[in-house]
């Protein structure tokens, strides 16, 4: 039961920040005038930031991290290995989680330093 609420959680979570303001899909708050370009340069800069991608080789180690992690946890605190799978199944997808969010991160700061190097004064 806790393994099919969570690996539900997960994948919304991911659906839900793909469709906002966050990542590649990022609009930064530009202080000043825009030029006429600025549509044009905006998509040019998400579509680099695009490339970074929200999922990468890094997702997968931090879900094995995260699942040795929750699995010799729960081993230890409980000094028995019922739920072992449980627990490793949950670390799996907290750590696949925060390296996506990290991802993302790291998308929106491929936008706003994109803005800035086409004379933007991306302020936020």
């Amino acid at each position: 039961m806790l393994n099919r609420k969570l690996s539900m959680i997960l994948p919304a979570i991911l659906v839900a920040g793909a469709c906002t303001n966050t990542g590649a899909n990022y609009q930064p708050i530009v202080d000043g005038p825009v030029s006429p370009n600025y549509n044009a340069d905006l998509a040019q800069c998400q579509a680099v930031a695009r490339q970074q991608g929200t999922i990468d080789s890094n997702t997968a180690g931090a879900a094995a991290i995260g699942a040795a992690g929750a699995a010799g946890t729960k081993a230890i605190i409980d000094d028995s290995a019922s739920d072992l799978g449980r627990a490793a199944v949950a670390g799996a997808l907290v750590g696949a989680g925060a390296s996506a969010l990290q991802n993302t991160q790291k998308q929106e700061v491929i936008v706003r330093n994109c803005m800035r190097g086409r004379g933007y004064n991306v302020v936020g």
